[in-house]
């Protein structure tokens, strides 16, 4: 079975350092996608960052403008921890208020844009983070 968790959110100051964290389980598609997503008021899902993982090389990594230069995706450096486990990071800097809310972690077979938010299938449950100025 395929599922996620996401740890790591807080609260901190503006102009403070996050590490998200997301584990995936179950995983036995040989290339997917892992992004997060922040909840946006609309209750809709704003792309934050996306990597391409699995056969084939993989690592690519995408932004949206609105978090480039402050946010980095990445998988864990140990590879997977077991034939169907995955860790993805999510680093954040110079974080601002408005960066507040909730983040998800969400997977997506095969290799996909950010932007094709309706492909991610799989959901994590979400961590908070809180960013006071």
């Amino acid at each position: 079975q395929l599922y996620l968790v996401e740890s790591g959110g807080e609260s901190v100051q503006a102009g403070g350092s996050l590490r998200l964290r997301c584990v995936v389980y179950g995983v036995t598609y040989s290339r997917f996608s892992v992004a997060w997503f922040r909840q946006v008021p609309e209750n809709e899902h704003q792309g934050v960052a996306r990597i391409h993982l699995g056969s084939g090389g993989g690592g690519n990594t995408n932004y949206s403008d609105s978090f480039k230069g402050r946010f980095t995706i990445s998988e864990d450096p140990s590879k997977k921890l077991e034939s169907t486990k995955y860790i993805v990071y999510h680093q954040m800097n110079s974080l601002k208020s408005e960066d507040t809310g909730m983040y998800y972690c969400a997977l997506s077979s095969g290799w996909v844009p950010l932007q094709w938010t309706e492909q991610y299938n799989y959901w994590g449950r979400g961590t908070q983070v809180i960013v006071s100025s």
